[in-house]
């Protein structure tokens, strides 16, 4: 598959001449990420031995059914009420699922029912078609520059840091209405919240102080945009964030921090995440990269086929809020299931031959990247979006492109992708 890292294990994790102890700890050993060949082997083995199912029984957790299987995974998405977002939604690898948050977060993944649906409500109207087709200008901007730094930059480049990266993050400022001169500290924060697990992201060992500290850092650049926005409301989201009402009543400032948070964070990271892995497939798959260069129709599917290899979301939590039998496995209310839509994005039951990277799969659109049902990506539709911009930019300029060193990925369990990605490469004159 192409995507083996030098990373360096944790030598108590592993087992001289044979190498991890057992395919379980792919859920809850961050420095699994590391190797994503390994990891996607790994899950398909649990496909073809375990059915897409799995039983997490290790020190520090309690008993976890991973959910593998696309259509179980569908199933449960499917009933919200059944298997809801809290009080878990998120796997914690530190110190066990238990461990109470140092800083209190409310976001949109952490809620279910109407308040769900209420919260969501207030900022999709950002996210529909109409609103979107505003930004054509700024991504058609953003593509352009992201080719000029590739020229500027010569022959060689770290496509992840210089080009992925900073294209999204734009964008998700231009959605908030916050400063580019800002960029900066977004992307320290964001890397820093959802990099805490991988030692080179941290801003400090890894501790429930210095999630903390991320987190009120957060909470203190957007408690100076929410005053700004209330005395100088504009038509951007962060005006709408600032000034919501849920109800007759405002929102609180927990939920509002969180809504801010999410938007801020996930916005971006994941899409220069599937950016990066959708790029450096093609730069490994030369056939894929020259099939799509000859047919530029090809970009919609190959990009549904970019966001089925990369999943930048690994997983959710849900819990059970009653007995109930999921595919022959029987929960008990209270029961915590992981939802791997990174394992269910490789379903041989689904997806033929699922570790072949392939721009024309006819049915890459199944994916599940973006989830299901009511708690489907609100910005779906914006990564999308800003991946035909790019790469329908960047691609048709290539004359060759390959690796030009070794590509790392982050140690994360939750939402990650690369971390660095060295190409060579040629582009047509300009």
């Amino acid at each position: 598959m192409g995507d083996e890292t030098e990373t360096e294990l944790p030598a108590d994790e592993m087992v001289p001449g044979i190498g991890w102890p057992a395919d379980d700890d792919i859920f809850t050993n961050n420095f699994r990420y590391g190797d994503l060949a390994d990891w996607n082997r790994a899950a398909l083995k649990i496909h073809d031995e375990h059915d897409g199912f799995y039983r997490i029984e290790r020190k520090g957790f309690p008993s976890i059914l991973a959910v593998l299987d696309h259509a179980a995974l569908l199933d449960v998405e499917r009933q919200p009420d059944l298997f809801t977002n809290g009080p878990t939604p998120v796997l914690t690898t530190q110190e066990g699922i238990d461990t109470p948050p140092p800083v209190e977060l409310k976001t949109l993944i952490h809620m279910d029912g109407d308040e769900h649906t209420a919260y969501r409500k207030l900022g999709l109207p950002q996210f529909k078609p109409a609103s979107l087709s505003r930004l054509d200008e700024r991504l058609a901007e953003l593509a352009d520059r992201a080719l000029a730094t590739m020229r500027d930059a010569g022959s060689e480049i770290d496509f992840s840091t210089e080009v992925a990266l900073p294209y999204p993050l734009h964008v998700i400022l231009k959605i908030l209405g916050l400063p580019e001169e800002d960029y900066p500290r977004m992307m320290t924060l964001t890397q820093q919240l959802f990099g805490g697990e991988d030692p080179d992201m941290q801003r400090e060992e890894l501790s429930p102080e210095a999630i903390a500290a991320v987190l009120m850092d957060f909470f203190t650049y957007f408690n100076g945009i929410t005053v700004d926005r209330r005395t100088n409301p504009g038509d951007d989201l962060a005006s709408l964030i600032a000034n919501g009402m849920i109800g007759a009543d405002p929102i609180g400032d927990l939920e509002t921090m969180g809504y801010y948070v999410i938007i801020a964070t996930a916005g971006h990271d994941t899409t220069s995440s599937a950016m990066a892995g959708g790029f450096r497939a093609l730069v490994e798959h030369p056939d894929q990269l020259r099939a799509l260069q000859e047919r530029p129709e090809l970009l919609n599917n190959a990009i549904e086929e970019m966001l089925r290899w990369t999943a930048p979301v690994r997983h959710f939590m849900r819990t059970a809020t009653a007995d109930t039998v999921l595919n022959g496995h029987e929960l008990k209310a209270g029961d915590l299931l992981y939802l791997s839509y990174k394992g269910a994005n490789l379903d041989p039951k689904v997806f033929d031959d699922p570790l072949r990277f392939d721009i024309e799969r006819p049915n890459a659109d199944r994916q599940i990247s973006f989830g299901f049902g009511k708690h489907f990506c609100m910005g779906a539709q914006l990564a999308r979006m800003e991946l035909r911009s790019i790469f329908g930019r960047i691609i048709p300029e290539i004359e060759s492109v390959e690796l030009a060193g070794t590509p790392t990925t982050m140690l994360t369990t939750f939402v990650g992708g690369h971390k660095t990605l060295p190409i060579r490469y040629t582009l047509r004159p300009a």
